[in-house]
């Protein structure tokens, strides 16, 4: 089986970079070429330009990546792949009947989950992983767990096994406390299916799936929970947009439509990095530092606080929000980097600099340590890559390290089916 890869929502590549441990010295990027990347689509509907696209083609070449809205990509010219890969937006996966055809079933438009089920019916690769954030698991609010239910029934009606797990970056030896959910999906007809189902649930979940392997968890048993997704219980996904309900923890897998979910907790991680691990050592530009008149708002903002305010109605309440760190501590990892970074509020890190001691925001190399990029991978030629464009796509990005570790595995679960 060939080692191949189609990058949904690929970014600035984060996935890429993990499968094929790329390094890049400011001038060349080096690839391990573990994995051949035969097609690659990224497009960012909200803004003319292109940022996220031209880094992936500056770096990985210009025939590299497709900028064109994958809802209106025929997925039959998808080139056939081994592994399909991406990490998508949470959204509203709701599902109703068709006006128009009283038998089918529609998406809400725009949901980019879709564009991913119609990848699998159109090209049924034999392996998927996905990234999302962890509240996946538990939306929307008035029905948790609907919208996972429906992209598991969609895994199961196109063939397909399931695992899952949340995976906190910095449990693990990573420099930032970043939660995400990492799905797995394996088809029927591969030898891992048909190996893996072989072991039980808690097999899967504890010992012998990609995940335990790959970020071992504590054996000990804590709170679990089971349903059934297939057709016996749910007929069609309006079905299940209507009626699933259910808890998921943050770790299962779904084989034949049954669904068991496990609270587990990481085995305790003595190799950390740190913050201060990420940190640039020489002098960084002025402009970082934080200005004398602005330290009383940034100490407002990381501030414990408890404001009354007024709904629309009248009606008061009060606002509350504990106090963080100032500056942000440099022997932890680094807390989860968001899209707004650098920007002067609560979120950002200020961090005490090491050559000169006084308080500043991060650098644009600093975010893609923390994410662990190569240095300076978003500082590209396009004028559509600002400063302010670097730390959002960080923001944006996920950890690469995490992605390495399971793409070096995947390797063999590949290599194994020859």
């Amino acid at each position: 089986m060939e080692k191949t890869v189609v990058e949904l929502f690929a970014g600035v590549g984060g996935f890429r970079c993990g499968f094929n441990e790329v390094t890049f010295d400011g001038k060349e990027v080096t690839e391990e070429n573990n994995w051949n990347f035969v097609w690659a689509n990224q497009w960012e509907p909200s803004t003319k330009t292109q940022a996220a696209f031209d880094c992936y083609t500056e770096r990985f070449g210009k025939d590299s990546c497709v900028c064109e809205d994958i809802g209106e990509v025929d997925k039959t010219t998808i080139p056939n792949h081994t592994v399909l890969v991406g990490g998508f937006p949470c959204q509203d996966y709701s599902v109703a009947r068709s006006l128009s055809n009283e038998k089918g079933i529609e998406g809400k438009k725009g949901v980019l989950w879709w564009e991913i089920a119609e990848v699998l019916e159109a090209k049924q690769p034999p392996f998927v992983l996905l990234e999302n954030v962890d509240r996946l698991l538990r939306s929307p609010s008035t029905q948790r767990g609907r919208d996972f239910g429906i992209m598991l029934r969609c895994f199961l009606d196109n063939g397909y096994a399931v695992e899952w797990r949340v995976i906190n970056a910095a449990e693990y030896g990573f420099p930032q406390k970043r939660r995400r959910v990492f799905i797995f999906a394996f088809h029927k007809s591969t030898e891992y299916f048909k190996n893996i189902i072989k072991q039980s649930p808690e097999q899967i979940v504890y010992s012998d799936g990609i995940f335990a392997v790959n970020f071992p968890i504590k054996d000990a048993k804590l709170e679990k929970g089971n349903t059934n997704i297939s057709q016996k219980e749910f007929n069609t996904l309006v079905d299940i947009s209507e009626g699933f309900d259910f808890h998921f923890f943050n770790a299962g897998c779904m084989v034949n439509g049954i669904i068991h979910t496990y609270k587990v907790q990481p085995v305790d991680c003595n190799d950390i990095t740190t913050l201060g691990d990420v940190l640039e050592t020489n002098e960084v530009d002025e402009k970082y530092y934080l200005l004398d008149e602005k330290l009383e708002k940034w100490t407002f903002l990381k501030g414990s606080k408890r404001i009354k305010r007024t709904k629309p109605n009248g009606e008061t309440y009060y606002f509350s929000e504990g106090q963080l760190s100032f500056p942000d501590k440099l022997d932890v990892p680094a807390r989860t980097m968001l899209t707004s970074e650098s920007t002067t509020n609560r979120s950002s890190h200020v961090v005490k600099d090491k050559v000169s001691g006084n308080l500043r925001t991060l650098t644009p190399v600093e975010a893609e340590r923390i994410q662990m990029f190569p240095d300076n991978w978003t500082n590209i030629e396009s004028k559509a890559m600002t400063e302010r464009r670097r730390y959002f796509m960080m923001g944006n990005a996920l950890v690469v390290g995490v992605v390495e570790r399971l793409g070096k595995y995947l390797e063999k679960i590949v290599e194994d089916e020859d």
